[in-house]
């Protein structure tokens, strides 16, 4: 009984030396090491971002406007084509026996009229010498007249002759780019057969997004006396487009649905990159922009009382620091109150750090500048 007291006694003696031990050590803990960086003055541009679609400047469905049979093919699907250019041809040759049909009604319409000129050269001239009769020169001017109605609906027949032989020829109107070709030579086509191909324009090209009456009346507020926001697209990968466009026009009605107007930017895609119906992102951003403070995204963090950061002062202890922020660009956050340039805020470590307690700060390197979009 003894002895099992003294084993009790001594494990209880060395947990209390491990106790001491340990708040010993706890005592004399290092100050947590966190990262400092200096909150910098900097150029950060407010955004909005709003879906938007590209849409061709000029989009034309070639259809056949005669019927026949489809001739040799004039281009590869996907070529690019020369306004006038043909690029379909119809079998003509029934199309042009009209219009031979028809030099030859204009031919003998001509011919009538000449004799009916010189009939009545005739009858005027033995009226004038008594040896005819008005009732003569009357006919022979009724005849002039109908030879010369006559030679006029020859050469409208004509014309339109001619304009259908040369609907045989399917040009394309504008430059462009033509897709794929719904038909093949050899096939009977006609008004009623669909389009046979699309040309679309590419370049300049426009964007159509939709903006609700709030934003708009916001942006016109803001833009009041400035410049107009510059315009960049945002593509499917996630990278900036290369070219800037320009805003050029808003639409002149509201769309009561959605109580927002489509506004049109446009670009000069010479490129290529953009097509018509691709969705893009458009993004809007201030030009003239005043430099603000600005501290990386990870130095921030938000309670419910809203958002703060550590600053570190020149005694290496951490106090929290209620600010108000603004834009966010390129991973930087614009502090609009509560924090100077070149105060020192903490972008790791905050998890292990409370207000008042002493650091170990490490200098973090600083953001790189925003590039140049």
């Amino acid at each position: 009984m003894i002895e099992r007291r003294s084993t009790i006694a001594a494990l209880v003696a060395a947990c209390m030396v491990t106790a001491f031990a340990a708040g010993g050590f706890a005592q004399q803990a290092a100050p947590p090491a966190v990262l400092v960086q200096a909150a910098e003055s900097r150029p950060i541009a407010s955004q909005a971002e709003f879906i938007g679609r590209a849409a061709a400047v000029d989009k034309v469905e070639l259809r056949a406007r005669v019927k026949g049979f489809l001739g040799p093919r004039k281009f590869n699907d996907g070529d690019m084509v020369k306004k006038d250019q043909v690029v379909f041809t119809i079998e003509p040759e029934t199309y042009q026996a009209a219009v031979d049909q028809k030099i030859a009604q204009r031919d003998a319409a001509q011919a009538a009229l000449t004799n009916a000129d010189l009939s009545l050269k005739r009858a005027a001239e033995l009226l004038r010498t008594n040896t005819g009769t008005q009732a003569t020169y009357d006919q022979r001017h009724s005849e002039q007249l109908q030879a010369k109605a006559q030679l006029e609906d020859a050469k409208a027949q004509l014309r339109d002759a001619e304009i259908q032989l040369s609907y045989t020829e399917i040009k394309s109107p504008i430059d462009g780019r033509i897709g794929r070709a719904a038909a093949s030579p050899g096939n009977l086509v006609s008004p009623d057969s669909g389009v046979l191909a699309t040309v679309v324009s590419e370049h300049p090209i426009r964007v159509l997004f939709p903006v609700t009456q709030r934003e708009l009346l916001e942006a016109r507020r803001d833009n009041s006396a400035g410049d107009p926001p510059s315009v960049r697209l945002r593509l499917a990968d996630g990278t900036f487009y290369k070219e800037k466009g320009k805003l050029d026009f808003i639409d002149v009605t509201v769309d009561p649905k959605t109580d927002g107007q489509i506004v049109r930017a446009t670009f000069d895609n010479k490129d290529g990159i953009l097509t018509d119906g691709q969705t893009v992102r458009v993004v809007l951003e201030d030009t003239n922009v005043p430099s603000m403070v600005a501290v990386p995204q990870a130095a921030i963090a938000i309670d419910q009382a809203g958002s703060y950061v550590y600053v570190v002062n020149d005694k290496n202890v951490a106090e929290q620091r209620r600010i108000k922020t603004g834009a966010v660009r390129d991973g930087l956050v614009a502090v609009t109150e509560g924090l100077k340039a070149g105060e020192k805020v903490i972008v790791q470590g905050q998890q292990r750090v409370r207000p008042g307690m002493v650091v170990t700060p490490t200098v973090a390197p600083s953001a790189p500048a925003a590039p140049k979009q």
